[in-house]
């Protein structure tokens, strides 16, 4: 692997610079925000509703709207940011979290499944139409040609990584104020903050950033480009094998088995997203940036299989045999006690946990700027929506795979269908062959 020179800043990379830069900023500021009430929401949901007796599948069930809404809104939102503005779309999603978070103040009493996975949807609308537009706008704001597609790569992962990163903060947020100030309370506090949020890009954002001269008609929703819809289906599979183990599965594991408290799984999940947003904003310095685009989906296949070795590595130093050589086993039995079959099954948890999470770090900064560097320069919002469509389609996948297999299985079988998921995914990345190079 070779390090790539490092990008120029923004002000030499791009000729609107300070517009430009203060309008980077705006959209990023307001990605975060979003991004922290939405990574909050996700821990509170799934730590609350397990106190209440809600088993996995039932969990699961809750965020199956959130998924899939999000399939549809990435479809029809591409649509609607090139027809009205990526400003309107971006801010209808602030608008709309504020509403389904607003749901969740109902006595306890309405809070069933069906009530819950309408504010759910409401969420997944939400997030997806915040997200297409956020990654849509920063294409607008760099020109074409060599100089703009470095700093592309180099924009788009800061954007990704620091996202991902302020999520994981969320999740411990979440924890923490459901901790300190209760279901109740720790809704109205994001809330309160995400409103501020909203009211100063209502003011501030360029009213026709990414809006299209011409409407676009309906049948330019579903990409023609095979290497889009390769890398789209990679996409799906990528992020299905993710959430087959981490979603529902793996929070649910460390409560129940581990016997870990809430505010302990919160911080875990949240060291995690941080760094995990950190290599993916790290990622552009292990590349050369003016490679072509076949070149970066090859080196994303090699991560992708790479990767899947990862959980089945997990899954079998996990399996009963292998807990069995701890239990009946002289070996077993010499070992220390931080290595008995409960600390073991932690151990390797966390350390294939950490590893995983950076590779795919890398693999998921990779596609972002992939799906921008394959993406009309008219119409980014479309083509960007409709890969985020599929991202959608793999965590709603994902999702229900989690809750329906854990609650049958357990996690070790969970693992082995990230494995499988993620070696087709490697197959997809195979058949990127775009006719241009950036």
């Amino acid at each position: 692997m070779t390090i790539a020179n490092k990008p120029p800043p923004l002000s030499q990379a791009t000729p609107v610079r300070h517009h430009g830069q203060r309008q980077y900023m705006l959209i990023t500021a307001n990605y975060w925000g979003f991004t922290l009430t939405d990574g909050a929401l996700r821990m509170l949901v799934v730590l609350h509703f397990h106190s209440l007796g809600f088993g996995a599948l039932d969990i699961a069930l809750l965020f199956i709207f959130y998924e899939f809404f999000g399939v549809v809104t990435n479809l029809a939102g591409g649509w609607l940011g090139a027809r009205f503005g990526l400003n309107k779309t971006m801010n209808a999603g602030l608008a709309l979290q504020i509403l389904a978070l607003s749901l969740l103040l109902v006595p306890t009493s309405w809070l069933t499944v069906p009530w819950v996975m309408t504010a759910q949807a409401l969420s997944g609308i939400a997030k997806d139409l915040n997200k297409m537009s956020a990654k849509s706008a920063i294409k607008q704001l760099v020109p074409a040609g060599t100089t703009g597609n470095r700093y592309l790569f180099r924009a788009v992962a800061i954007l990704t990584g620091s996202k991902n990163t302020l999520k994981g903060i969320g999740f411990f947020m979440g924890a923490a104020l459901l901790a300190a100030l209760h279901f109740k309370g720790a809704i109205v506090t994001m809330v309160s903050a995400l409103t501020a949020v909203w009211a100063i890009s209502l003011v501030c954002l360029q009213n026709d950033l990414g809006k299209v001269k011409h409407a676009p008609k309906f049948n330019t929703l579903l990409s023609h480009s095979k290497a889009l819809n390769a890398l789209s289906a990679a996409r799906l599979f990528l992020f299905a094998a993710r959430d087959i183990w981490f979603v529902v599965a793996l929070p649910v594991f460390l409560s129940a088995q581990l016997g870990w408290p809430a505010q302990q799984i919160g911080a875990f999940f949240a060291y995690w997203i941080i760094g995990y947003g950190a290599v993916q904003a790290a990622t552009p310095l292990l590349f050369k940036a003016n490679n072509s685009v076949q070149t970066f989906a090859q080196k994303s296949r090699h991560w992708i299989l790479a990767l899947s070795a990862i959980p089945a590595i997990m899954a079998l130093g996990g399996s009963e045999w292998s807990l069995a050589l701890f239990e009946h086993t002289e070996f077993g039995r010499k070992l220390p006690s931080y290595l008995s079959p409960n600390a073991a099954t932690q151990w390797l948890l966390m350390g294939g946990l950490s590893l995983f999470g950076i590779v795919f770090a890398i693999n998921s900064s990779l596609h972002s700027y992939l799906i921008l560097a394959l993406a009309r320069d008219h119409g980014t919002s479309i083509d960007v929506g409709f890969y985020y469509m599929a991202n959608a389609a793999g965590r709603l996948l994902g999702t229900v795979l989690s809750g329906v297999m854990y609650q049958i299985y357990g996690l070790e079988v969970c693992l082995w269908g990230a494995s499988l998921s993620l070696f087709i995914a490697g197959l997809f990345m195979a058949r990127i062959k775009p006719e241009i190079s950036v």
